[in-house]
Order: C-alpha cells, then structure tokens, then sequence
C-alpha cells in the first residue's frame, strides 16, 4: 500500500511539455529574485561571499544515526535495501506522545492518483492527532504539478508553510530562489544536532546531500534507494524454462525468442541498454583520458548503447507500438501479455504483481540479471539519494521551526513502528483489518481517504517491506544485493548544480535522436552532427562551466560559478 508515485514519475509528462512548465517556472522564479534583490549571483546561488558551493559542507551535513528497531528478515548488503518478510507484532512505539504543540500549518503535495477529500477525511484527523501538529493540505495533480508550482512560487505569500518539490519539478536558478522563500535548517539538522530528532538521523547523507542547496540543508528528502532503479523485467510465468541473458548479444536473442503465440518480445529497452552500456547519467560528465571533462553524449559508451538499440529494432522483436512511440501503454502490454518483456522503473515490479495477483495468483515476472554489454562486470551508477525533497518556508518564529521539524520527525517514523504502520495504512478497524497471517487490508473508507500526502513531506529510509507479496521480497533484495558491488558515484555526485539558463534546452535534440537511431529514422552520421552542433551551440561552454566547478573542488575551493 506505499506504492504511491509511478515508477517513471519524471517521464510521466512529456518532455516538450516539462520543458514549457521549465519556461514558465523560470520566469517565475526570476522576478521573485529580482523582487528579492537576489538575481546578481553566480549560477547556482551564492553563500553571500561571490562564491557557489554546490555540495553540502561538511560542517552543516547532518549526522546518520541509524535506527535498528526491527530486526531484517533479509539484511542489505553494501547499501542495498534490508527486506521484510512480515509486519512485527507487536509494533514498536517510537513516540510516547504527540511531538507537536498544537500549531496548524498547510501542506502543498503532489498526488498521482484520486485526491481525497481534506475535510472530515479521519485519516488525515488521525494521523495530526498523534503528531500534535495539523496539517491542511493542499494536493494538486503530480502530472501539472511543475505549473501549479511555477504559479505559487512567482507570489511567496501564496507559498505554503510546506512544499513537497520534486527534483524533476525544480525550475532553473532554484538554487538562489531557494534562499529567498525557504527556511535554512542547517542550524537545527546540522551535526549533532540532528539527534533531537532520531527519525530524521537515521535518514542516510545522500538523500541530505540531494536536499541540499548551497552548502546547507533546506530540504528534508523522500529518499529513494541508491541502487539500480531501473532495468528490464520479464513474465517469468510465460518463459518458464528460459535461459537468461549475460550480455548484449544473449539478450538480443533472449528477446527474439520471447514472442510467439500472438505476443512479441519486447517494450522499449533503451533505458536497460543505457544500464549494460555503462552510459552514464542524465547530463552527466567524466574525465577523459587527456584530463578534460567529456559529457555522456560523446563517449563510446552512448555511442555503443544507441548502436544495440538499431540491432533490437531491426530484430522485429519490439511491439508496434512502441516502434511508434507509444510508452504510455507499455505496463498494460506487459501485464496483458502482448510483451515478455519491459523496461521500467523497479517500484513498478511490485505495482504490477500487486495489480494482478488478485485476479490470477498465477502472474508472475521477475527482473533479468544485470550484466556489462561484453559479460562483463556492469557499471550501475549511483541515483540521487532523494529525488522528492520538501521545504519549510521562511519564519521569523523558531518554535514553527521547531514544531514542523518534530512533524517531520514523526512522519520519518521506520517500518515497524505504530506511526509508520498509521502513516501508510491509516487507522485499524477503520481504514484497514488484519487479515488472518496478519496483513493490512484496506476497507473502503481507506480508498476514498488513504492516499499518499505525508510521506511527500519526508519519509524513513527505504526498505522493501511488501509482506503481502513475500516471493518478490525475497528476489528483489537479493537482486539488489548482488548488484550493490557495481555501484559507483558518477562526478559530481551528490551535488545540487543549477546550469545557467541558456543551457536549459541544450540537450533536448538528443532524446528525439535517440528514438529516431533506435528505429533506423537516422543514423550514427546524424549523431556525429549532433554532437557538433551541441559543442558550437553552448556545449563547449557548458563543459567550461563544469571544469571551473571541477577544478576548484580539486584544489580544495568552491566555484565562482560564474
């Protein structure tokens, strides 16, 4: 019951269209600024001295205090996700009493998914009631929500007390917006002093670097597992004896053999090719073997990555419509049975078991192996710790401070406690019964009035604790665990970098080339000029702009950003 955002959330709009909400939400941000006198800075936003610090400073990272109230079924290894098989019972308390002190505060949070009514909803009632605090919230769609946000961040006094924002959602120069709307809380999280509240020291330093602005902390994350989040997963229940792939070619062929019986092989595949090609992030950078900084577009690695995805299409293994472009319907012809296989995001995997398995116990689907292109060791660079962080807007009262930051401390509550179990399943005998082997089941007040809203303002680290669907417990952290040992920060991990805005677009042709080379529209000639043109377009600037960051860092200062 805690899947709440879609496993592609970023992708779930349109990039043409998230690239309107950018335009808009720049503007916005940019009059704020100037209205705040804040629009001199350098790209990024500034520490009040001309300089840009870009990573959290050692002085304001709070301290990691973790937690073990309840004891792993299945423990992580090396940072890879603990597993549960069962709820505990009896349930730890890990408050005595409500934290809060009776303040009223509202909440602005994205929703994919029905809104449920924010008056007379006991969910709500129940969970402010053992916090102490209430909070009112106000919940927009997630798939406009980058609009509703360009319009309340472009008037601060609309801004609520607390605002979820997605990374995806941040418009450009949020780094210096960030100074001027939201509330510091290094002083209260930095160090030790994070141990006033153990919920919040128990959440990892990559999701407070990912909260980060500035060398200080101003978000509380929704922290996310810094492991492999996205690769291909097959119906296992229609290729029961299949032999599994161990490197490009193999899975070729292993997706070629998949169709048959009026189903085809496979979804779209490029962001597994990106995974086994080792191509590195999203805008991401390496060091090239003269020492100068190379962007993802120009190595072999995407090069070799686009190269595999002509040899899948040209396999005629690739559903129609996903030749045409059609990603929107790629879970249902997965589920359905149309494909064998899909690439998705692996919050996705329990989604779809938990769909289906009602209506046939006999749906199953499991997650291919995770392998380099030659059969070799993969490289799986390492996700943003948080990639939902939240923020508490300016107050000249440290008691509100005080008082929203104990709330985020209760809702940072752990798997296994009476808070967390309250959080996600609402109350017992109201919104949810145990089932006979101890289970939540959700009653038909909980659909009109559990949804997800708290934890977009802060949530526990991440555990798979789906102890409904045990058999996927069991093969997802083991899976994650094989692959913790790949795990590698790409550069500048764990740094909130705001690009100047006339590089906001600069790589948007490439995902229209991407899909175009995949399905024989262009070819590596086209890359080639591409590449070029982003070099003379602003890309040879843009990789300055990286080196200065990247040689000041070496040599132990901070960017200009300039």
């Amino acid at each position: 019951m805690k899947t709440i955002v879609p496993t592609a959330v970023p992708d779930a709009a349109p990039r043409r269209r998230r690239a309107v909400t950018t335009t808009v939400a720049a503007a916005a941000v940019v009059a704020v600024l100037a209205a705040c006198g804040g629009g001199g800075a350098g790209a990024g936003g500034g520490s009040g001295d001309g300089e840009t610090l870009y990573a959290l400073s050692a002085d304001n990272t709070p301290n990691y205090v973790p937690l073990n109230l309840v004891e792993p079924d299945l423990p992580g290894v090396d940072g890879s996700v603990d597993g549960f098989l069962s709820i505990p019972d009896p349930l730890v308390r890990s408050f005595d009493a409500p934290p809060g002190s009776g303040g009223t505060y509202t909440a602005m949070t994205p929703l994919w998914g029905t809104i449920p009514p924010t008056e007379g909803n006991a969910y709500f009632d129940a969970v402010n009631e053992a916090m102490g605090t209430t909070l009112t919230f106000q919940i927009s769609d997630g798939n406009t929500y980058g609009d509703k946000l360009a319009a309340v961040l472009s008037s601060p006094q609309d801004v609520a007390d607390w605002v979820s924002i997605p990374t995806w959602n941040e418009p450009p120069r949020f780094g210096q917006a960030v100074e001027q709307i939201f509330q510091d809380l290094s002083p209260q999280l930095a160090g030790d002093a994070v141990e006033k509240y153990p919920n919040l020291a128990n959440i990892p330093t990559e999701a407070w670097q990912a909260c980060s602005w500035n060398g200080k902390v101003y978000g509380l994350p929704f922290p996310q597992e810094v492991g492999l989040t996205d690769f291909a997963m097959y119906r296992d229940d229609m290729l029961p004896d299949a032999a599994l792939p161990t490197n490009a070619d193999e899975l070729l062929t292993f997706v070629e053999d998949a169709g048959g019986d009026g189903a085809w092989g496979t979804n779209d595949l490029w962001a597994t090719a990106t995974v086994i090609h080792g191509v590195l992030p999203a805008n991401g950078w390496e060091l090239g073997e003269d020492g100068a900084l190379v962007h993802r577009v120009e190595t072999q690695e995407y090069r070799d990555a686009l190269e595999w995805m002509t040899k899948l299409y040209a396999s005629g293994a690739v559903h129609p419509d996903a030749v045409a472009d059609n990603q929107g319907d790629a879970g249902t012809r997965f589920e359905s049975g149309q494909v064998a296989v899909t690439s998705s995001g692996l919050g996705y995997w329990h989604e779809a078991l938990t769909r289906n398995r009602a209506a046939d116990p006999d749906f199953s689907m499991d997650v291919l192996p995770v392998f380099a292109a030659d059969g070799g060791e993969p490289v799986i660079y390492k996700p943003s710790g948080a990639n939902i962080c939240s923020y508490i807007k300016k107050n000249d009262d440290p008691a509100a401070i005080d008082e929203l930051l104990a709330a985020a401390d209760f809702l940072a509550s752990p798997f296994g406690t009476e808070e967390y179990q309250l959080i996600n399943y609402g109350v017992e005998g109201v919104h949810y019964d145990l089932d006979a082997d101890g289970l939540p089941v959700a009653t038909t007040l909980a659909q009109r009035e559990v949804q997800p809203s708290y934890i977009f303002l802060v949530d526990p680290p991440v555990v798979n604790a789906k102890v409904n669907l045990p058999d996927y417990v069991e093969r997802q952290t083991a899976w994650s665990a094989t692959n913790a040992a790949y795990v590698v920060e790409p550069l500048f991990y764990g740094q909130n970098i705001t690009e100047p805005n006339q590089f906001a677009s600069l790589g948007q042709p490439f995902d229209d080339l991407e899909k175009d080379i995949a399905r024989g529209r262009a070819d590596m000639a086209d890359l080639d000029a591409a590449i070029e043109t982003w070099r003379s377009s602003g890309g040879e600037e843009l990789r300055a702009f990286y080196t200065e960051i990247y040689e000041a860092q070496q040599d132990g200062g901070e960017s200009t950003g300039s």
